[in-house]
């Protein structure tokens, strides 16, 4: 599902297209099984385009129409090429006809799929080369604002537990992004954020790829802003049967990258775990049940 057939050719393209290509381009890099499966006016529709827009897509990449495009990720499609097992994450139709039960299942079918792909080769590949980046980073900074915040809070709450390596960006009282003044080409910016992208995001990504940050991002598409600086590109769909995008394929994300990292560590990791754990029993952070009552 990561690569189509025409998928380096948009994206080489991409920053030379105008609003409306860019909306059909980024249509056809996230959506390779529906450019496959939908007629282009669906398509269209879905990518919030007029169909003629698809048609212009195909010429400005060298085809002759919009069958063809369809013609080649159909082909795709037989051949197993897409790597990926159904429609994973396509907008329910009518889904408030069809009732809150089969919501909450087409929402848990959808998210399903989606964490399946990331048992793809190519997901898999992205992450082990991420977590390399991570492990050896003298500090590891976290940034996702909003919806993507939970991806790298618990990335870094999981990380806290073999010391003091992760450092989480927030914006409270306005100054939760100022340490990443103090990042070097040393550490690594592990960020995260899917469309729509938050602006501090982007722009804190950018100020950190400039300074000779290497970034991991977490994203939902090879154009996605943060893609074009990052180091490493994980990707993660962010498509739901609800109205609002799911973040549990990017959680599952960071919370592997946080095992990869864990278990590069070794015998150090351990004993860092343990200390943890020995001051967490210290302070009674756990709860337990009370001991139970002697009969008399």
């Amino acid at each position: 599902m990561e690569h189509g057939p025409l998928t380096e050719q948009i994206v080489g393209a991409f920053e030379t297209l105008g609003p409306q290509l860019k909306a059909a381009a980024r249509f056809v890099l996230d959506q390779p099984n529906e450019v496959a499966l939908l007629s282009m006016r669906e398509q269209a529709k879905r990518a919030g385009v007029q169909p003629h827009t698809m048609t212009r897509l195909a010429q400005r990449l060298g085809l002759a129409g919009y069958d063809d495009v369809r013609a080649l990720y159909a082909g795709a499609v037989r051949e197993g090429s897409l790597g990926f097992s159904g429609k994973a994450g396509a907008q329910v139709s009518a889904q408030q006809a069809k009732g809150e039960r089969a919501l909450a299942v087409d929402i848990v079918t959808s998210i399903g799929a989606q964490l399946q792909r990331l048992t793809e080769p190519q997901a898999l590949d992205r992450l082990v080369v991420a977590a390399d980046l991570l492990a050896f980073a003298d500090r590891v900074y976290c940034l996702g604002l909003r919806a993507s915040h939970p991806v790298v809070a618990h990335f870094a709450y999981v990380m806290s537990f073999l010391g003091e390596r992760a450092i989480l960006l927030d914006t409270g009282a306005g100054t939760g992004l100022d340490p990443i003044r103090s990042a070097s080409s040393k550490d690594v910016l592990l960020v995260a954020s899917v469309a729509p992208y938050t602006r501090a995001t982007v722009e804190t990504a950018r100020y950190a790829h400039d300074a000779g940050v290497p970034v991991v991002a977490v994203t939902d598409s090879l154009v996605s802003p943060l893609a074009s600086i990052a180091r490493e590109t994980i990707l993660v769909p962010a498509d739901s049967p609800s109205f609002f995008h799911t973040i549990a394929p990017a959680l599952v994300v960071g919370e592997i990258l946080a095992a990869l990292v864990a278990g590069r560590g070794g015998d150090a990791s351990l004993a860092a775990i343990k200390r943890s754990e020995a001051q967490l029993t210290a302070f009674g952070i756990h709860w337990s049940p009370p001991p139970a009552r002697r009969s008399q």
